[in-house]
């Protein structure tokens, strides 16, 4: 990484860019503003040292100064100038400047405002990196037909920069999904920011997303330009403010837009991936979201499916969440019993993955040693005692004679048991301990019609329906 010197006086950038090369730095060199933007266009260096009066040059360093934050706000910009005071000094560093040097400078202080601004380039680029790095650590994981389809469809628009609007219940995985897309994108190196409409606050969202400029604090930049060059996020789109949505509508157009307080426009590179939990033309049906900003956003739309559609998956998400609690909160590295895994893929899920999680680090930090985790420990079943199996009747149950209850119990075991492995039915009929053609003898025996593909039952029409 190179150190960028902007002087119009010869001898000073030559007596600089010498003085940082006995240091080891590699140096680069201009004496106007063209000259300094097209350094920069060329490759952003990793430090800037820019004086304030640039004669004969189209902008001056203030106006350089704002370009560069505006356009590569992670580059440090020392200010140096022969006709500096304290409202210069003030005005740059309120623009975003790291520091400010008058002429005639001392060297040696020189060298330490260089060697702290390039302390502070490195580290934002390790902050990147890292920030990359723990995108690429979310894993997809999964192996059920309904995760090799969601997985499928990600793979497709990775390489584009098309917009995505992921559909799904709370929970269910959606940001996990656009992170997917990011982290194997050409994007994947820049940054990724999500944007929780739901929980920042209408009056403020503006200020959120586009920054603010204030003659107190100087430029703040804001979500939408802190994302330059990566993916921004929008979580739950449906709960942002019908005025922000026209301006956001606006950035999809032009890529371009003013800070609040501000009079200047910011352009910005973004590709844009949303979610919604809701059903948005609804929404668009009630005046609540514009159809222009729909249109724009569901560009390819994914829908994410709930963990009661992959209930398949649940014993390999369980061990991944184990092994990372272990590996991050050194919780204890514990495995199910097999009847502890049957229970988590027939229990109810309504917060999807996100609950699935939850349960698992209170069943590690509550936990009984470092044994297999028992069904006494899940929810639901802490009060019973090892080995004991109770069943409340509900009053419809106990009124019917033993012979319906028990075909009433079968019919709702069997289907537990077919959702659960996804409607294969050899892998039902081994864990019940049936042959293949009685277990289908029996589902017609049972009445076992019609269909639901909900995830919380699958009530197959027909046997040849039944995906093996």
């Amino acid at each position: 990484m190179s150190i960028l010197i902007v002087d119009d006086e010869q001898d000073i950038r030559e007596l600089i860019g010498d003085i940082l090369k006995d240091e080891g730095y590699t140096v680069r060199l201009a004496g106007n503003s063209d000259a300094c933007m097209a350094e920069i266009n060329a490759e952003p260096p990793a430090l800037m040292i820019l004086d304030i009066w640039l004669k004969d040059s189209r902008m001056d360093g203030i106006d350089i100064l704002k370009a560069v934050k505006r356009d590569n706000p992670d580059v440090p910009v020392v200010i140096i100038s022969g006709h500096g005071n304290i409202e210069i000094a003030v005005a740059a560093i309120k623009q975003g400047a790291y520091d400010f040097i008058e002429k005639p400078f001392n060297i040696d202080q020189l060298m330490v405002v260089v060697s702290r601004a390039m302390e502070t380039s490195r580290l934002r680029r390790e902050n990147h990196e890292l920030r990359r790095k723990d995108v690429s650590s979310a894993e997809m994981i999964g192996s059920s037909t309904a995760f090799k389809t969601l997985k499928s469809q990600l793979d497709k628009v990775t390489k584009s920069n098309g917009r995505v609007m992921l559909t799904g219940q709370p929970g269910s995985g959606k940001e996990m999904a656009a992170r997917y897309i990011h982290t194997n994108s050409n994007r994947a190196a820049a940054p990724f920011v999500s944007v929780s409409s739901a929980t920042i606050e209408p009056e403020r969202m503006e200020e959120v997303l586009f920054g603010r400029e204030t003659a107190d604090r100087g430029v703040e930049p804001g979500l939408l330009e802190q994302a330059h060059g990566g993916v921004v996020y929008f979580d739950e789109v449906a709960d942002m403010p019908l005025g922000t949505q026209s301006k956001i509508l606006r950035v999809l157009t032009e890529q371009q837009f003013t800070r609040v307080g501000g009079a200047d426009k910011v352009r910005v590179d973004l590709r844009v991936i949303s979610s919604t939990t809701r059903d948005l033309r609804g929404e668009i049906g009630m005046g609540r979201f514009r159809q222009e900003l729909y249109d724009r956003l569901n560009v390819v739309p994914i829908p994410v499916p709930s963990l009661a559609d992959r209930r398949e998956d649940i014993p390999e998400l369980t061990a991944h969440f184990i092994d990372w609690f272990h590996r991050g909160q050194g919780l204890p590295a514990r495995q199910l019993t097999s009847e502890a895994e049957a229970m988590l893929q027939t229990m109810q899920w309504p917060g999807n993955i996100r609950q699935l999680r939850n349960v698992i680090e209170r069943v590690l930090i509550l936990g009984e040693g470092a044994g297999p985790i028992e069904p006494r420990e899940l929810p639901g079943n802490e009060t019973k005692a090892e080995g004991e199996a109770t069943m409340a009747l509900g009053g419809a149950v106990a009124t019917l004679p033993l012979r319906e209850a028990r075909e009433l119990f079968e019919r709702e075991y069997l289907l537990t048991q077919i959702n659960r492995f996804g409607g294969n039915i050899s892998r039902t009929a081994n864990f019940v301990g049936m042959e293949r053609s009685a277990l289908h003898r029996k589902l017609k025996s049972l009445g076992v019609v019609g269909g639901s593909k909900s995830g919380a039952r699958m009530i197959m029409a027909d046997d040849d329906d039944l995906d093996d």
